[in-house]
């Protein structure tokens, strides 16, 4: 019991340095994109960190869905991705924490400060500062779309995670295994 609460304190740390690091670059990386490029693009980029979001909570929730023996047969066979497969849905608890809590809590989060900048950008070439009317409308309107976006598209991805797990995780162990091989990163645990 003590050592499950060791491992699991020291999952929770190792998944708060990671976050603070993901969150950070991420920060990083989208707002100097974002301050380069025009309004409409900024646009384009705060829909595909929100579908990043989704995409990856989606993952999550199949990892929980799914079954492992399809993949134990697959893996017998030597069918690619198979063997991941099964060592994601082994590690389902932890795999479900880093898409859905990492990944998509950090996508929620860059996709707000995203959607912010926008703003200031759109306000900007209308003529209205910080603090005016059509700027604060403006927030508005872009923070309920892109709400109203990332909570329907994951009620949606919750509906494939679960009908279409074995599917999803296959992809993902295929994803995975090329991740592994071509790039020599290890992303899932040996065992």
């Amino acid at each position: 019991m003590k050592s499950q609460i060791k491992r699991s304190i020291k999952f929770s740390l190792t998944i708060a340095v990671i976050t603070f690091v993901l969150a950070a670059i991420f920060s990083i990386i989208s707002s100097s994109i974002l301050s380069g490029v025009i309004w409409l693009i900024g646009l384009v980029i705060v829909l595909i960190i929100v579908l990043i979001g989704v995409v990856f909570d989606m993952l999550g929730i199949a990892s929980t869905a799914a079954d492992e023996a399809p993949f134990h047969a697959m893996a017998a066979e030597k069918v690619y991705g198979a063997k991941e497969a099964v060592i994601i849905i082994r590690n389902a608890d932890k795999f479900a924490s880093f898409c859905n809590d990492v990944i998509g809590d950090i996508s929620g989060i860059v996709s707000g400060t995203a959607s912010a900048i926008v703003v200031l950008q759109i306000a900007g070439l209308l003529g209205h500062g910080e603090g005016s009317t059509i700027q604060i409308t403006l927030s508005v309107l872009l923070t309920s779309i892109v709400a109203a976006i990332t909570v329907g598209g994951k009620a949606l991805g919750k509906y494939f995670a679960i009908h279409a797990s074995t599917k999803i995780i296959f992809v993902a162990g295929k994803v995975i295994s090329i991740i592994q091989d071509k790039f020599k990163i290890n992303v899932l645990p040996k065992k």
